[in-house]
């Protein structure tokens, strides 16, 4: 089993920035890529982007350049890095957790999820 901890999100206002962190723990070695996906009310959740344990990285179109991933391996944290945020970036913030070794954007390509960290950006 994995256990995913997310923590860095609160209020911000347009225009500025988040790091959301996400620790892992438990089986952390069968971990081979990370993600973070957004729900927002009313809506599904949806990708946002994920890191392979080799350091790969893929994007949501939206995400356009503003948001960055990353991770520690040896610290078995993954980040997210959030700028130039907008009001519709508002949503719950979940980081999950894949043991296969591609990075997949649907929820059911990822084994492990986190409870999740509220970001809210305000005009």
């Amino acid at each position: 089993q994995v256990q995913l901890v997310e923590s860095g999100g609160g209020l911000v206002q347009a225009g500025g920035s988040q790091r959301l962190s996400c620790a892992a723990s438990g089986r952390t070695f069968s971990i081979y890529t990370m993600g973070w996906f957004r729900q927002a009310p009313g809506k599904e959740r949806e990708f946002v982007a994920g890191i392979h344990w080799s350091s790969g990285t893929y994007y949501a179109d939206f995400v356009k350049g503003r948001f960055t991933i990353s991770r520690d391996n040896a610290k078995n944290t993954a980040y997210l890095q959030l700028n130039s945020l907008k009001p519709e970036d508002t949503a719950v913030y979940y980081c999950a957790a894949a043991l296969r070794s591609f990075i997949g954007t649907t929820t059911s390509s990822y084994n492990y999820w986190g409870q999740g960290t509220q970001v809210t950006v305000s005009l």
